[in-house]
C-alpha cells in the first residue's frame, strides 16, 4: 500500500511517499531534468529526518519520476540571477542542499539511489553519500562545473578525491562524462543493471526492502568495457600535479591525439576554478569528517559565486549560449595563488555552514 503524503514545502517537485516499508522520494521535474530546488532540498531534508526514528520505515529509495535523467544538477539560473545581486538566495540553497548531503552521509539506514539517465552536479551529490547506487546502460555521469565558472562542490572534494589514481582530477576538471560502466569500474556505482531491468528491481526491492541483496544478485547483469580504465595510465601520468599550470604543460608536451584533444577541452573552462578544484580536491584527500568537507566547500562557494566567472559562465553556455565566456582571469597563469587562498579562507563562524542538529 502506497502512503503519498505532500512534501515538507508544498512543492510537486518531489514526490514523497512510504510504499510499504520503504521511503521513497521521487525527483518530480523533468522538463529540468529534475534539477533541485531549494524547496526540494528542503523537502527531501524534512521526508529524511522523520523516516530515521520512524521503526515502520527500513529502507530509502531514492529515484525520478519520469523523464532522460535522474538529476542534471541545482538551479543554476536561480544561482547565478543571485549571484548577480547580493548573493543571498543563492547562498541559502547551497547552505540546505549541503545539509541534504550530509544528511544522506550520515544516514542510519540503507539508501539506494538510482543513477539512471543523467547524473550530474546535484545529482552526484545526493546519489553518491547512498550506500547503494544503481547505475545502467543510460548513465551519464559528470561534474561539469568548471565550465560554468563554478566548481565540483556537494561533496565532490570528497568523492573526486577518492576514485582510483588521478581520474578524479580528469574528471573534475575536464567534467569528462562517464558512463555506467565507468562508473561502477571507479567505484562512483555499486551494482550494474540493464536499464529495462530497472523498474523491475524497484518492485522487487519495494516487495520486501529486507531482502533486498537477493533483489541485487539477480538484477545484475555483465558489464561492457569501461573506456577510462584504458586511458588511465595516460590519466595518472598526465594530471599527476596538482598544479594546472604543470597539467596543461604536460598534455601540450605528450602531444597525442587524446592529450591535445583534452588541453582543447581545458582550454574552454575557467582557469580560476581549476586550480579550485585542484586545492579542493588536495585539500579533502585529507579530510576525515564529511561535515568538515561541507563546510570547506560552502566557505569555496560562498566566494566563487561573488567572483565574475559564475555569472559569465552561466550567461555563456545557459543564458545567451554563446558558448564563448570571457573568463576573469582569462589564463592560468593570471590566477594568482593568493586569490585562490581567498576563496578557501574558513568563513566568520557565524556565516559558516553547519549540519543539521544530531545528523
Amino acid at each position: 500500500m502506497t502512503q503519498e503524503s505532500a512534501s515538507a514545502s508544498g512543492t510537486e517537485d518531489v514526490l514523497i511517499s512510504v510504499e510499504g516499508r520503504t521511503g521513497r522520494i521521487r525527483l518530480n521535474r523533468p522538463k529540468a531534468i529534475h534539477a533541485l530546488t531549494h524547496d526540494m532540498c528542503s523537502a527531501m531534508i524534512a521526508a529524511l529526518t522523520g523516516w530515521a526514528t520512524d521503526e515502520s520505515i527500513d529502507l530509502v529509495m531514492i529515484d525520478h519520476a519520469e523523464g532522460r535523467g535522474f538529476c542534471a544538477g541545482g538551479d543554476i539560473r536561480m544561482l547565478a540571477e543571485s549571484a548577480a545581486a547580493d548573493g543571498a538566495a543563492a547562498r541559502a540553497f547551497f547552505h540546505e542542499e549541503y545539509r541534504l548531503n550530509h544528511l544522506l552521509f550520515t544516514y542510519a539506514k540503507p539508501t539506494i539511489a538510482f543513477m539512471d539517465g543523467i547524473t550530474m552536479g546535484g545529482g552526484v551529490g545526493i546519489s553518491q553519500p547512498c550506500a547503494i547506487r544503481i547505475v545502467t546502460d543510460r548513465t551519464v555521469y559528470a561534474m561539469p562545473e568548471t565550465g560554468i565558472g563554478l566548481f565540483t562542490d556537494v561533496g565532490g572534494g570528497w568523492y573526486l578525491s577518492r576514485m582510483p589514481g588521478r581520474t578524479g582530477h580528469y574528471v573534475g576538471l575536464t567534467g569528462a562524462r562517464l558512463n555506467g560502466a565507468e562508473c561502477l569500474a571507479t567505484a562512483l556505482g555499486t551494482h550494474y543493471v540493464a536499464a529495462d531491468d530497472v523498474e523491475a528491481l524497484k518492485t522487487a526491492i519495494l516487495g520486501n526492502p529486507r531482502a533486498i541483496d537477493a533483489a541485487l544478485r539477480s538484477a545484475v547483469t555483465a558489464v561492457p568495457p569501461a573506456p577510462i580504465l584504458d586511458r588511465k595510465a595516460d590519466i595518472d601520468r598526465l594530471f599527476a600535479s596538482d598544479r594546472y599550470e604543470d597539467i596543461l604543460a604536460a598534455l601540450a608536451a605528450d602531444g597525442g591525439e587524446w592529450a591535445l584533444a583534452t588541453l582543447k577541452t581545458l582550454e574552454t573552462k575557467s582557469p580560476q576554478t581549476c586550480k579550485v578544484v585542484l586545492r579542493l580536491l588536495a585539500e579533502a584527500a585529507r579530510i576525515d569528517d564529511f561535515a568538515i568537507e561541507m563546510a570547506m566547500e560552502y566557505a569555496v562557494a560562498a566566494r566563487v559565486i561573488a567572483r565574475p566567472d559564475f555569472v559569465e559562465g552561466v550567461r555563456a553556455l545557459i543564458v545567451d549560449k554563446d558558448g564563448a565566456p570571457r573568463w576573469n582571469p582569462a589564463t592560468a597563469a593570471a590566477v594568482e595563488e593568493s586569490d585562490i587562498d581567498a576563496i578557501f579562507a574558513p568563513l566568520p563562524s557565524a556565516e559558516a555552514w553547519t549540519p543539521l542538529p544530531n545528523a
